[in-house]
């Protein structure tokens, strides 16, 4: 873990899953995600310590399980305070709600993995709980009520709002629960004035304009190959194979829970969006162009 300075009271610490510290004051901060696992965890408090710092409170900017690991160690050695947002709060309240979600039903064990479920965590309302200095942006799709961070040094902390160009090389189709909100955040995030971006798991920069474009490319490219894969009629669990051939990926349990909820999203938005239509046929729901 590398912590990098980016204003007068703005910080971040470069890993897996960048965490970022705002300081309330010379001795007290915030994070901003609290980092994948109890070990994480560990680290962080480390680097706090090293420069004298008390950790006040943790700000979720989502409540997946490698944003908020950390935060259940990091409470019960600090007592700060955690803060999260709507429905995100309510997911690191009860983390089995996470692979519930995305599998359907309560999850099989191999589902209740660290990758997918933290441990519970005590959570506050972030509006109700924001110290001042900071900003919330409402950064929906990835996640149900995901926001980024914006701090008093114009630093803005994004979340998994953008993925990086090397993640969609790699694995194409990055999660997503609304596909329309995800658009829409981009849209937000194309006016948003900042000093400096942080996205969660890729470089800060001082220019977003082209992973947005990227972003918003990707999910466009992804729309259409649904769309082609649907020439002929086929239930969700076939356009899925299709989609991890297309894209030569390597389905596991987790893969499959993680893509099918995110084909679920992408059928859901090209439904609205009048280019695909269901029938039911022999007791299958058969997804097609709509002609």
């Amino acid at each position: 873990m590398e912590l990098i300075q980016l204003g007068e009271k703005t910080y971040y610490i470069k890993n897996n899953t960048n965490v970022g510290i705002y300081k309330i004051d010379e001795k007290n901060v915030y994070l901003i995600d609290a980092g994948n696992d109890k070990d994480a965890g560990k680290k962080i408090l480390k680097i706090l310590e090293e420069h004298g710092w008390t950790c006040k409170g943790v700000i979720l900017t989502h409540s997946h399980a490698d944003h908020i690991g950390g935060a259940k160690v990091i409470q019960d050695r600090t007592g700060c305070v955690v803060l999260a947002h709507k429905i995100e709060k309510c997911f690191t309240e009860y983390p089995i709600l996470e692979p519930s979600f995305l599998y359907g039903a309560y999850p099989i064990k191999d589902l209740q993995n660290k990758f997918l479920m933290a441990k519970e965590t005590k959570v506050l309302e972030v509006e109700e709980h924001l110290p001042d200095g900071l900003e919330i942006l409402t950064l929906k799709g990835h996640s149900f009520d995901m926001i980024g961070i914006k701090t008093s040094d114009n630093i803005c902390f994004l979340g998994d709002s953008l993925f990086s160009e090397e993640t969609m090389q790699k694995y194409h189709v990055s999660f997503l629960y609304n596909v329309k909100e995800f658009l829409n955040s981009l849209d937000h995030l194309s006016t948003l004035e900042g000093h400096f971006y942080i996205p969660s798991h890729t470089e800060g920069t001082s220019n977003i304009k082209n992973l947005i474009t990227l972003n918003r490319n990707k999910v466009q490219e992804i729309c259409q190959s649904i769309y082609n894969i649907c020439q002929e009629e086929k239930t969700w669990e076939e356009i899925l194979t299709e989609l991890f051939n297309h894209y030569h990926l390597i389905m596991n349990i987790t893969q499959y829970v993680l893509i099918g909820s995110t084909l679920k999203a992408y059928l859901t938005y090209l439904y609205e969006e009048e280019k695909l239509i269901f029938t039911i046929k022999d007791n299958k729901v058969l997804w097609h162009q709509k002609k």
